[in-house]
């Protein structure tokens, strides 16, 4: 049996990403459930105008996720465990300083690295430093401290998959369109140089910075595609799995979840923040798209971020008591899937299966009647400025309304393409056997305490009743400025 309350009362963890949507959700969690932890250091990085400890107050302690946990804690206690670290992942030792790494040898026990860049096509130097490099100096920096990594991924590595994927593949050579055990052509160091090379050719030979990034987004889709991954996201985080698990001389766990979404109950029922979920495709449902490219019996492997948070400490603790797998991975579907059909039908009034040609074909059908209802409002302009007539206003403000209705069909198509590897293309079922087998070392108490129940969800009641509101509260009107900008 693993005690983890106790686990936590002797150890000391240092957090990378604890401002991010899981991040926060794992600090309100400790304090809340595990007050006894002896201290939390916790890695920012200060922004121009705002220093580390100005981005704890602001971003963590009043988030909504962490302030009920304050009100009910005190603000001194919470403050008292918590010691704020300036520095970044992207920098050599994590942009500490070398007293402060002197200081925290011999002390903190893990490093629990949730930092990482979750865009699917970013220019490949984004997601090489904060997905890459960043687990590098990870892993430099725990060396230093003589601490452990738990170590934060997606169960997307997998890239291209259909059916069942395990926990017990291997980590490192691993590449999606591997052919076996016996296939050793991905070697992740090679391929680290590879795109280094690339990046700083670019960089030397663009005209421009908008010319360089688009140059370097095309190298992270290229350099995924032509290995199996779906998108530059996962081809990075699958380069840092690698770079981290072959370090010969370092204690490391890897923590796959599958898509995080809403919290089932804590910190309270729908808490969510940003947009990198599938909160793009629930506002597109609830907003009216009716024609989807989906697999329709394909589950759409989804977890509760309170969940996550929960098993991510579980297995933090076990790391430290030395009980640890290599890879956990965090998903639902093998033990209560939801098929997309299922999903669609609650979420879209009446919707339409279609294949992404189709998809495409009636969007160009839109688009072609939005442009000739254009022309004709630009006629009937002209005609009336020369003769003087009233109503350029009304004709002005439907120009208006069409020009959107464009670009918002044009942003939902460009939305599903980058969905479409989870919805239609790929079967993602991933095996969660570790974690089980690591909640059978717990106590009754500590089970409650950090549950883990995916097979207890009411995914009806859980889409309409707690995800749904909590995108429409916490995110929608974040989506709606973005395309409101780019209108």
């Amino acid at each position: 049996m693993v005690d983890v309350g106790q686990t936590f009362r002797s150890q000391e963890i240092l957090l990378t990403g604890g401002n991010g949507f899981l991040g926060k959700v794992l600090v309100a969690l400790l304090l809340d459930r595990l007050p006894d932890l002896k201290r939390l250091h916790l890695l920012l990085r200060p922004r121009r105008n705002l220093a580390a400890g100005e981005r704890l107050t602001r971003e963590v302690l009043e988030s909504p996720a962490v302030a009920p946990v304050i009100a009910r804690r005190g603000e001194a206690f919470c403050r008292e465990k918590i010691q704020v670290l300036s520095g970044d992942v992207g920098d050599p030792d994590c942009g500490l300083e070398q007293a402060e790494i002197q200081g925290l040898a011999g002390r903190v026990g893990v490093i629990l690295n949730c930092a990482g860049l979750v865009e699917f096509f970013p220019p490949l130097e984004e997601s090489f430093r904060s997905n890459v490099e960043g687990v590098e100096h990870v892993a430099d920096l725990a060396r230093r401290l003589g601490a452990r990594v738990a170590h934060v991924s997606t169960c997307f590595v997998c890239g291209e998959a259909d059916g069942l994927v395990e926990e017990s593949g291997p980590v490192v050579g691993f590449y999606p369109r591997r052919k076996g055990p016996q296939d050793g052509a991905f070697q992740h160091e090679r391929e680290i140089g590879y795109a280094r090379e690339r990046m700083g050719q670019i960089r030397a030979s663009s005209e421009s910075p908008r010319e360089s990034s688009r140059r370097l987004v095309e190298l992270g889709r290229q350099r995924a595609g032509h290995w199996g991954w779906v998108n530059t996201y996962t081809y990075s985080k699958s380069l840092g799995e690698q770079a981290l698990a072959s370090q010969q001389d370092l204690k490391w766990t890897i923590i796959r979840p599958a898509i995080i979404e809403g919290a089932l109950r804590f910190p309270f029922p729908g808490w969510i923040e940003g947009g990198r979920t599938a909160a793009p495709l629930v506002l597109m449902a609830r907003g009216g798209l009716r024609d989807w490219p989906v697999r329709r019996d394909a589950p759409l492997d989804v977890v509760p971020v309170d969940l996550v948070a929960a098993a991510v400490l579980v297995i933090t603790a076990l790391l430290l008591a030395g009980f640890h797998e290599p890879v956990y991975q965090l998903g639902t579907a093998d033990v209560n899937p939801v098929p997309l059909e299922a999903l669609l039908e609650w979420l879209s009034q009446d919707p339409r299966f279609v294949s992404p040609e189709q998809a495409r074909a009636r969007r160009a059908r839109l688009q072609k009647r939005i442009d000739r209802a254009q022309t004709v409002l630009a006629g009937a302009r002209r005609m009336l400025d020369s003769s003087g007539l009233p109503f350029q206003a009304p004709l002005a403000g439907w120009s208006v309304a069409l020009r959107a209705r464009g670009l918002q069909a044009s942003l939902r198509q460009q939305t599903l393409e980058q969905y479409l590897p989870f919805i239609l293309h790929n079967r993602y079922i991933f095996e969660t056997e570790n974690i089980r087998a690591a909640y059978a070392r717990l106590s009754e108490a500590d089970r409650a305490r950090l549950p883990w129940d995916p097979e207890h969800i009411d995914w009806r009641d859980y889409w309409l009743n707690k995800q749904v509101p909590g995108i429409e509260k916490w995110i929608q009107p974040e989506a709606v400025r973005d395309w409101a900008l780019k209108v």
